[in-house]
């Protein structure tokens, strides 16, 4: 569903920036990033209209999260088009979900949209393709002391979908990533998404 259709079903988003994510993880004590659109305008400089935020934390790590937020705003698993309130400290998040909503109520605008990505340690693995991985610490850069995920990553998690938006942010990025970001992210299509655009649009 693009983003006009989800708020439609399931209610509004509040704009959110990235400092409000920083004020959001402050005493956090585990890993956290910026993914989504954000990460992609961070990497260019290039300014677009975005729908939410996606904050980004190790799936092994939900617990934690939902620890640092009790009190303060209410966790739903955004799961294959359904929705299920985590209000009860107890429900597990299933397996197969990856993004978690956050709102302060039901009566309020959606907040934050986590994502939840598969990663160890020292390691991170795409979830719709277990031979691609990257040690964890490649995955992610800095600027002005805010973790963001690497374009070619971020790009490789939006291919799928190949929205508007996410063939904006491949347009933009494009130039600006390396030859190596480049060659990676055409080898990550190939095994994972092989018959891709972005594959010729990388090869020339």
């Amino acid at each position: 569903m693009d983003h006009n259709e989800i708020v439609r079903l399931y209610g509004p988003w509040r704009r959110r920036t990235i400092d409000d994510v920083v004020e959001l993880f402050r005493g956090y004590p585990g890993r956290w990033w910026i993914a989504g659109g954000w990460a992609i305008e961070a990497f260019t400089g290039v300014s677009r209209t975005h729908g939410d935020i996606d904050p980004s934390v190790p799936r092994s790590d939900a617990h934690m999260l939902r620890s640092h937020l009790r009190g303060r705003l209410d966790v739903w698993a955004a799961n294959h088009g359904d929705l299920l309130t985590l209000a009860a400290p107890a429900r597990p998040i299933p397996n197969t979900c990856s993004n978690l909503w956050l709102r302060a109520d039901g009566a309020s605008p959606w907040e934050y949209d986590v994502i939840l990505m598969d990663t160890t340690p020292t390691e991170w693995t795409y979830r719709r393709h277990p031979r691609i991985t990257l040690p964890f610490e490649k995955i992610l850069w800095t600027k002005e002391g805010v973790d963001y995920l690497r374009p070619e990553i971020q790009l490789l998690h939006k291919a799928p979908g190949l929205r508007p938006q996410d063939q904006l942010d491949f347009d933009t990025a494009r130039s600006s990533m390396s030859g190596e970001a480049s060659a990676w992210l055409r080898s990550a299509l190939e095994t994972a998404h092989p018959g891709h655009p972005w594959i010729d649009e990388l090869t020339r």
